[in-house]
């Protein structure tokens, strides 16, 4: 009686409980559990943050589970833990569950049938005889989950499954078995599922086609600032469908005063429980994070913001500092991970792949709000942005002057930068930016701001004596470094990468404490990076942890004798090597023991040059060769840890594919190739005539050949790619053949002249694939 009405009350909530843009990750939690089942884990936790969706997802996966078939579980139990936590209350519940018709509510009419016996004691004799599927529901610490386990867990049946749902990753750690931890955690919706779950909800009259272009883009921009929480789009959609009339100033005034609505809204009073979840998140956060969180505030929203970028900028604002046993830099890092587990940053939708290393981030909408909520409270953080007027309010440690600000100079001028740290300027430069002022100014980032001039350089070296971090990349304009760069002594970090810089001069020798230098225009014409000759003294600057693109050619013999002397150098970039200074290229960088990342282009007469070398390094864990011609060096025996290769090469051998897929930890390739042997691409690996798996760890790969070829996956390689970006300069596309055996294949991005045509095979070829992966124009290769 209990499984049929069990099986009819699942089956009735899978029928008005569809999936809205989670089939992905609802596979992945089906196979994560699947796995969990056939390793005989008998604790598998389940964590993301509050809103995000994880007990919707788990109820699904748990409905499947009574449907099926041939069900391995004989009893289904869930509770949803009750705080203060009872473990007697909890068992209770639970065995009522085992017994009810609902999924997990109980009948009255079974608490007459407990009589007085201890219902641990009878829990534990149902999960010691049978093979049960249990979830728990809200877990909040490490010592409920230490009884729970000694109580119930301990000596239950082998084949018996506890699922627990937590809010946090740490207690999703804690919850495991002999076997260890097995976690799957539970991210946001994608932006355009988000989109389209607020649509579904919030206009059921069609309304989106009577909305103009702006007021899509408006909509799209209050529903990025849910940050991809189902529990908040929902009931913001929800309010919003009931609105028969003005349904768009309903949608505008909420995005305009989007945490205030959301907090003193009473329509959206569902949300109370949310608040409080993420004011205690907040309040329980280390100290030494709070300040980087506050910072992320000055990004705007949906912003891509380069990993190396913020941390470098939190190391100058001294939010991570050397210790005792770590640099700042590796804090740093360290700091960027723990935002990443607590889900305030997040890698952009296209790059969230599994444990590659994320190079950029965005901060999530809904947590971005939330710190923008409280900055002001802190006078940390103030933005000038549309048309801001006159106030005695203007004050605080950082300044961000956004791409919608008029750019009003009797605006500015009224702002007191007494305590001001960091300026941060997005769109248009103007040349009263810089104030005698700003004495204490440490932070100076105009990445990509358009209009900046030598002049303004000269100011920004004159009156900002105290400059940690400078960044002008992609500041076009820029030419030359000023003469007096030399004046800013406590300079660590400088970025000229992107502007038309081709030499540092002379002066820059006298920073001694520059950790960080990028440097390097990009050749439009042949689409790769110019590297800039260095000065001689590069040597003295012996706290460089990063130097690039340096080139070698232009700069002489003698610079590398300087490089020797950089014995703190973690990544490297070098163009111009050529037979002449190849040899001793190699032995200037045979005692840099710490380099984990190396950038090498080739001149062009040179393609060979690398062939006899022998690579002195064996720690690399990213390499990049440009230039190469149709042989790689034979490096095999030095590239054990590389996670990243990138090559650039005029003809690719089969040998060459084969030893690329024999390199065990490799995460993410890039292949840039004009000719291929027999005029195919095939990453298959045949030995005595059998197919060997290969590109084991391969999650990103990035290919592009400049003619139209065939390119064949074989059944047992790239098990675990998930996402494939193609670009091709052929008017032809490249034809696809095996993209069913890429089982974990998420993403496909395209960027050809032929967009449309080869985006129409690919979708016919991936129809049937089982995890319906998405083929999308790459627009900002």
């Amino acid at each position: 009686m209990d499984a049929i009405s069990k099986k009819n009350t699942a089956e009735e909530w899978m029928k008005v409980n569809p999936l809205a843009g989670r089939e992905s990750q609802m596979k992945d939690l089906y196979d994560h559990t699947k796995e969990a089942l056939w390793w005989s884990y008998q604790v598998m936790s389940v964590w993301g943050i509050a809103g995000v969706g994880k007990s919707y997802l788990v109820r699904k996966l748990f409905c499947e589970r009574i449907l099926m078939k041939r069900s391995i579980h004989q009893k289904y139990g869930w509770v949803d833990v009750s705080h203060p936590f009872n473990l007697s209350d909890l068992s209770r519940s639970l065995f009522l569950s085992f017994h009810s018709e609902s999924l997990h509510a109980c009948e009255p009419s079974y608490y007459d049938n407990m009589g007085s016996k201890n219902p641990i004691v009878q829990c534990r004799e149902i999960l010691k005889q049978y093979k049960c599927l249990v979830v728990l529901d809200g877990l909040k610490c490490t010592k409920e989950w230490d009884l729970i386990q000694a109580e119930l867990v301990s000596g239950s049946h082998a084949k018996t499954l506890f699922i627990i749902i937590t809010n946090e990753q740490k207690i999703a750690k804690h919850c495991r078995d002999d076997k260890g931890e097995f976690v799957f955690n539970v991210k946001g919706l994608e932006p355009e599922a988000a989109f389209h779950l607020f649509e579904q909800i919030s206009m059921k009259n069609a309304l989106l086609s009577s909305l103009s272009h702006g007021e899509i883009a408006e909509v799209r921009e209050l529903t990025s600032k849910c940050g991809g929480l189902p529990k908040v789009i929902v009931e913001i959609a929800s309010s919003l469908a009931s609105k028969t009339v003005g349904w768009m100033e309903h949608a505008r005034s909420i995005n305009k005063k989007f945490m205030q609505e959301l907090e003193t809204n009473r329509e959206l009073n569902k949300l109370d429980g949310l608040f409080d979840w993420m004011n205690a998140y907040f309040r329980n956060c280390p100290d030494f994070l709070k300040p980087c969180i506050f910072y992320l505030s000055i990004f705007p929203q949906d912003h891509i913001i380069r990993r190396r970028r913020l941390i470098r900028r939190w190391i100058a604002e001294g939010y991570s500092r050397n210790n005792h046993d770590k640099s700042a830099e590796e804090n740093g890092e360290k700091h960027f991970s723990d935002l990443q587990d607590l889900s305030i940053i997040q890698q952009p939708t296209s790059l969230a792949l599994g444990n590659t290393r994320t190079v950029l981030c965005q901060v999530n909408g809904f947590f971005r709000e939330y710190i923008i909520s409280q900055r002001m409270e802190e006078n940390l953080v103030f933005e000038l942005d549309g048309s801001c007027v006159l106030t005695t309010q203007r004050t605080g440690r950082h300044l961000v002057i956004s791409k919608s600000w008029r750019r009003d100079r009797i605006v500015f001028e009224s702002i007191d930068f007494s305590r001001l740290r960091s300026l941060t300027v997005f769109g248009m430069w103007k040349s009263f930016f810089i104030s005698e002022n700003m004495k204490l100014l440490r932070v100076l980032d105009l990445e990509d701001v358009s209009g900046v001039k030598y002049e303004d350089l000269k100011k920004i070296v004159k009156h900002l004596r105290r400059l940690k971090f400078l960044s002008l990349r992609r500041c076009q304009d820029i030419c030359h470094l000023p003469s007096a760069l030399g004046h800013l002594r406590q300079l660590q970090s400088l970025d000229v990468r992107g502007t038309s810089i081709l030499n540092l001069r002379k002066n820059v020798t006298k920073l001694q404490k520059l950790q960080y230098i990028r440097a390097g225009m990009t050749n439009l014409a042949e689409d790769h990076h110019v590297g800039v000759q260095v000065p001689l003294g590069i040597g003295k600057l012996t706290a460089l942890h990063t130097l690039g693109v340096v080139n070698i050619s232009v700069s002489g013999t003698a610079v590398l004798e300087e490089l020797k002397k950089l014995t703190q150098l973690h990544k490297l970039g070098v163009s111009g090597i050529n037979m002449s200074n190849c040899n001793k290229f190699f032995c200037a960088i045979s005692d840099l023991a710490l380099m984990e990342s190396l950038s090498l282009r080739l001149d062009r007469d040179s393609q060979r040059c690398l062939e006899d070398q022998t690579l002195p390094l064996d720690s690399l864990r990213s390499l990049k060769l440009y230039g190469l011609g149709g042989k790689l060096p034979g490096w095999s025996n030095q590239l054990s840890r590389l996670a990243k290769l990138d090559l650039e090469m005029a003809a690719l051998m089969k040998h060459d594919i084969v030893f690329l897929g024999k390199l065990q930890e490799l995460c993410i390739l890039r292949l840039r190739v004009k000719h291929l042997q027999d005029g195919e691409l095939n990453f298959c690996v045949i030995t005595n005539g059998i197919e060997d798996d290969s590109y084991k760890k391969i999650k990103i790969l990035d290919i592009g050949c400049s003619l139209s070829v065939p390119v064949t996956f074989g059944s047992k390689t790239m098990k675990t790619l998930e996402l494939l970006k193609v670009d091709c300069s052929s008017t032809s596309p490249l034809q696809f053949s095996g993209l069913e055996n890429l089982s974990e294949l998420k993403e496909v991005l395209i960027k050809c002249p032929s967009d449309e045509s080869l985006k129409e095979h690919l979708q016919s070829l991936l129809s049937k694939h089982e995890n319906k992966p998405v083929v999308n124009q790459d627009r900002c290769s």
